[in-house]
Formats: structure tokens, sequence, C-alpha cells
């Protein structure tokens, strides 16, 4: 009973901030498959991220695996779609970054809107993670759009600022590849950091095929960039949140218990790692979500397989995490988050019913969250 007065708060609170009463009203889910395998000439798609800009422009952007469901190396495009009217309908399919043959695709990418209204979209090319080397990458690019995604300038290089021996991080002079978290970046919307561009990297170690996390973070809309120290040893994919205290959240895959660490200073430094023991699954990507005041979100599937993505909730600021709400109950992997004008939450989450991964757009209110709990 109190998570739910909880979650009926953070609906109320919701409600009130978007000046819209969406979130109490009668519980809905609405669903849409954006991608399926064969559209648009390719074989697979994979790896969502979604984000809903300042206007209530939703982006959904992914990787488009024109011939097999691989990684990188492989040749892969990044594709962007945009829909003005909460998800309804959506554009046709623009190229971010265009791959042109094996060892020269492009993949994982992840968004953030700047504070002057600049998107930028992180991702990776070239080489694969594994087989990365100073001397043939695997690539780490930005690219920016000025006009809220509807057209994309060229990607920038910014793979020597990262790892190797020109690393802005000395640390980082031991790692021989790097590549960004799929899904959502942040921005820092509050305290002495504010307008802060952040985005979690998992860098490869060159003494051992382990990956750490390191958080690659800009003052200035994406034009120069700064990396923090460790923020995670042995982590993956990882997400960042802002805490109501002005701290910062870094949520990491791994296999079992979920970790965690905390920075008290805008993500230059980070404190002990934990795991969260209530949020066991399956390695996998997964996205975070700031409501309001009141409640964060986290999508991941509540299994040791690839299946169940689920919307697990805290009302605490991240501290625990309470029983998660099943969004698909079948085989399914990635997923990004975001927040719509009128309070409810947009999803774009991989499925593989039949085996190959399709896209699909899920929104959804907190009252049918609440119903579901």
């Amino acid at each position: 009973m109190l998570l739910l007065a909880a979650l009926l708060l953070a609906a109320s609170a919701c409600g009130k901030e978007t000046g819209t009463a969406a979130a109490q009203e009668e519980p809905f889910i609405d669903s849409l498959r954006l991608y399926a395998p064969g559209d648009y000439g390719s074989a697979n798609w994979r790896i969502p991220a979604l984000l809903c800009l300042d206007d209530g422009t939703l982006l959904a952007v992914n990787d488009k695996r024109k011939y097999n469901e691989s990684d990188l190396p492989e040749d892969i495009d990044i594709v962007c779609r945009r829909s003005t009217d909460h998800g309804k309908t959506w554009s046709e399919p623009q190229t971010i970054a265009l791959g042109t043959g094996y060892k020269h695709g492009y993949g994982d990418p992840a968004l953030v809107q700047c504070a002057n209204g600049d998107v930028l979209c992180f991702f990776v090319g070239g080489n694969g993670l594994w087989a990365s080397t100073e001397s043939d990458p695997q690539r780490s690019y930005v690219c920016r759009s000025t006009d809220r995604g509807q057209t994309w300038g060229e990607p920038e290089d910014i793979t020597s600022m990262l790892w190797g021996s020109q690393a802005l991080n000395t640390t980082c002079r031991n790692y021989k590849a790097s590549f960004f978290a799929s899904g959502n970046a942040l921005r820092l919307k509050h305290g002495e950091h504010k307008g802060r561009v952040m985005v979690a990297a998992a860098m490869c170690r060159k003494s051992a095929q382990v990956l750490d996390n390191f958080v690659v973070y800009s003052d200035d809309n994406g034009h120069t960039w700064k990396v923090s120290d460790r923020a995670f040893s042995q982590g993956d994919e990882a997400k960042l949140m802002e805490l109501n205290d002005g701290r910062i959240l870094l949520s990491v895959r791994r296999s079992g218990a979920r970790g965690y660490n905390v920075s008290a200073d805008g993500g230059a430094t980070w404190g002990t790692q934990g795991v969260w023991n209530e949020m066991t699954a399956n390695a996998c990507n997964g996205d975070m979500l700031r409501v309001n005041d009141t409640l964060i979100l986290h999508s991941l599937p509540n299994s040791m397989q690839r299946e169940k993505v689920s919307i697990f909730s805290s009302t605490d600021e991240g501290r625990t995490w309470h029983r998660p709400v099943p969004l698909f109950d079948g085989p399914s992997v990635y997923s990004s988050l975001t927040l719509l004008p009128d309070g409810t939450i947009g999803v774009y989450i991989e499925q593989n019913p039949s085996g190959a991964c399709e896209l699909w757009y899920y929104r959804f209110n907190l009252a049918w969250l609440l119903g579901q709990r």
C-alpha cells in the first residue's frame, strides 16, 4: 500500500508538471511496430534509442543491420524516424550514418538534446570492439542535428580523446577500445553543472578482454569533451540519471544483480560501486527515466534470459527498486525510455518472438503502470 500511495502521488505530480491529467486518466497502453525483418530492404533491425525533444518531437534512432544481425565490424547504417503526434505516425527512415562495407559500418546510437536545442547522436564505427587496436580501432563518433532531427551533420571522430596514447584521461591510455551505451545519454538540468551533456562509455582494457565504465562529458553543448575517472570496474553498457540532490546515478549492465555507482561532482569522480539485488537479470542494456521528483523508472529484462522486458520503479531516488511490471512477456532485449509532454511514457523496444528482432514503440500512462502493480 505504501508503494501504491507513492506512485499515486507521482502520477498526481506528473499531471501537475505537464499541465495535463493524462497520467491520472483511464489506464492505457498502445503499441506500434516500426520495423520488421525485411522492411526497407534490411534483413535485421536492432539497438533502439528514443528521445522526446523540447517541442514534443519524438526521435526513434536505431541500427539498420542490412545483411545479418551481428555487431560491428558488419556493414550497418544508423537511421532515424520522427513523430510529431506522440508516436501515432512516423516519418520514413532517414540515414544518419551510412555503412559502406565490412569495417565501414556504424552502430549503437545514443541520443541527447543539448541546452541550446541541438541534438547529439553518439555511436561507434569501423572495427569490432574486441578486435580493436589503436592502429585499427573501433571509432567513437558524435553527430549533430541543429533542426531537431530533420537533418544531420557529418559524424565527428572523437576516438583519440577517449582512449589510446592521446587520451585526455591518462588512465584511458591503458585501453584499446570504447563504445557508448545505446539509448539515452543525459543533460543535467540543475546545479552548478547545469547544461552538462554526459554519456556512459564501456572501455576495453589492453591487458584483458574486460570492460570498465567511464563517463564522457561536455560543458559546451558537445563541442569539446572530458573523460571522468573510472566509474565502474568490470561493467558494460551503463545509463546515467540526475538525482534530486544533484548527484549522478550510474546503472550498469551485469549478468545477475545490476550494478550502480554515484558521483557527487557532476560525473567527474565516482564513489564505491555496488549492486541492486532486487534487479537481477540477464546481462542486457536497458534505460532509466525520471518521470518527476518522486518517480524513476528503469526498463530491463526481468529474467536471466533475454526475455520479459519490464518496467522497474523506484520512489527513493534509485536506492531500491520495486517488483517490475512486464511490458512484453516473450523474447525481448534492449529498450529505451522517454517522457512525453502529456506525462505519458514512450518505450522503444526490441522484440524477437520469431528469432530476428523487430522494433516496437509503446506508449503507456502511469494509470496503466499502477493497474499492473
